[in-house]
């Protein structure tokens, strides 16, 4: 049986890592979600040089993860501050999925550093259990096993011509 290989140029992986996969843009998005906003702030919570932050969120508001947001302390030029759009806010399980993979086979002996937990932002209905990632298809099974997931072609998809 013949099997048609799909063009791995033709990726979504691909071209996320594009945008997200250099060192420090999702360290840089990880602190956007935990309220990060200002050059300054970022500067210091993660230690990466001005010149790297500079590109890397250039980058992301590039892409449309980020957005520039004008703001002006009383005697001060205007800056800019950084959101995240609903495109980067979209990110977080992608996160979420490294850290779990981190804390299971990277963590210190004594554990993961953080724990994330189901917090409601309007404070009700939240349990402040652990969150994990659980993998889902569209017909509602849940918890698949990693193994039980396969790629199949979808409808842009592009083939390698075998010949």
């Amino acid at each position: 049986m013949e099997t048609r290989r799909i063009d791995p140029v033709n990726c979504s992986v691909a071209r996320s890592l594009a945008v997200v996969g250099e060192r420090w843009s999702l360290l840089i998005v990880r602190e956007a979600l935990d309220g990060a906003r200002r050059f300054g702030e970022f500067h210091v919570r993660l230690g990466i040089a001005k010149n790297l932050l500079s590109s890397r969120l250039d980058t992301l508001v590039t892409a449309g993860v980020m957005r520039r947001v004008p703001y002006r302390e009383p005697g001060d030029r205007q800056r800019f501050a950084y959101e995240l759009t609903e495109q980067g806010q979209a990110l977080r399980p992608t996160l979420l999925a490294l850290l779990e993979w981190g804390d299971r086979y990277l963590a210190d002996a004594q554990g993961p550093s953080v724990i994330p937990r189901h917090q409601s932002a309007e404070g009700a209905g939240a349990c402040d259990e652990p969150v994990r990632v659980v993998l889902e298809c569209a017909a509602g099974h849940s918890h698949l096993a990693p193994e039980d997931v396969r790629r199949a072609p979808g409808p842009g998809a592009r083939f390698v011509d075998e010949s």
